[in-house]
């Protein structure tokens, strides 16, 4: 934060006396600003610190040894088996099975087809993951409540903080009258309960007695997977060295879907045309292929 780094070095200055203004002159100038006070007074308060005790500020700023890390998949190997262990906590072991089972499919099609080429299934991998890993309010509650975001949350600010949330769940948000888009409102800290409630009730997700799976949204995302599997069950069938380059860009169609909500629906008009006319020149190729 350049903000925060002035100030910390107006604090160490002015604790070395070079400085030639009172600490409340300057306090007074930091309130008057109106801005993040409290936290531009700590970083003055730390510059003094470091002032006369570099070690000790040093040694505060060092993120704890027990610190986790996330490490980048690289290795195809990689890619499936992160995928795999998150599918496993999304849904359960038979949902990020049956993932795994359509990536080696295509795995052994490319292998047989392209010898020594991974792009197609390394596409598959990542963006069959993609929609399957849809986040849902399941979703958000789990990573909210299960996972590290609250340690890290507690690492970044200090003192009491409250949270506050921006939602817009599809069965209680309001239409905004003009655009029909959900409007997102103000949840306070009190949405965690029922986010750790909420969480233990995953398996419900795309059954019958799932409240939020009737919505158009789910809906939309559950028939995505299904439509990708269809999709990539034709490709894999009709696979050839010369049609392999318009089969990957077939499988990387969603990284074109983004966004929630109506942002969401915007971007999927657009993958579904570009994804047709790919199609199209996928099945002439495999056509001519065939004919020859």
């Amino acid at each position: 934060d350049s903000i925060a780094t002035n100030l910390f070095m107006l604090g160490y200055a002015w604790q070395q006396g070079r400085v030639p203004v009172s600490r409340e002159a300057l306090m007074r100038a930091v309130e008057l600003n109106g801005v993040a006070i409290e936290a531009n007074k700590k970083a003055f308060n730390w510059g003094r610190l470091a002032a006369h005790d570099m070690e000790r500020v040093e040694s505060a700023a060092k993120p704890p040894t027990e610190l986790k890390t996330r490490q980048i998949a690289r290795s195809l190997e990689d890619i499936i088996a992160v995928r795999k262990r998150f599918l496993t906590d999304y849904q359960d072991a038979a949902y990020a099975q049956r993932y795994v089972e359509l990536v080696e499919k295509a795995r052994a099609k490319e292998s047989a087809t392209v010898p020594g080429q991974e792009n197609l299934t390394e596409a598959v991998a990542r963006y069959l993951f993609k929609l399957m890993a849809y986040k849902d309010e399941y979703e958000v509650a789990r990573l909210y409540t299960q996972t590290d975001w609250k340690e890290q949350l507690d690492r970044t600010f200090d003192g009491k903080y409250k949270v506050h949330f921006h939602l817009a769940p599809p069965l209680l948000a309001d239409k905004d009258p003009e655009t029909g888009n959900l409007k997102k409102k103000e949840y306070g800290p009190w949405i965690f309960s029922a986010f750790k409630l909420l969480a233990k009730f995953k398996g419900l997700r795309g059954g019958k007695l799932d409240p939020f799976g009737y919505t158009a949204e789910r809906r939309m995302e559950r028939q995505l997977i299904e439509d990708y599997v269809a999709t990539l069950e034709e490709v894999l069938e009709n696979l050839a060295p010369d049609n392999h380059d318009l089969a990957v860009q077939i499988a990387e169609v969603p990284e074109q879907i983004r966004g929630f909500g109506h942002v969401k629906e915007q971007h999927l008009d657009a993958a579904k045309a570009h994804e047709r006319d790919l199609l199209e020149r996928f099945r002439f190729a495999a056509g001519s292929a065939a004919a020859a």
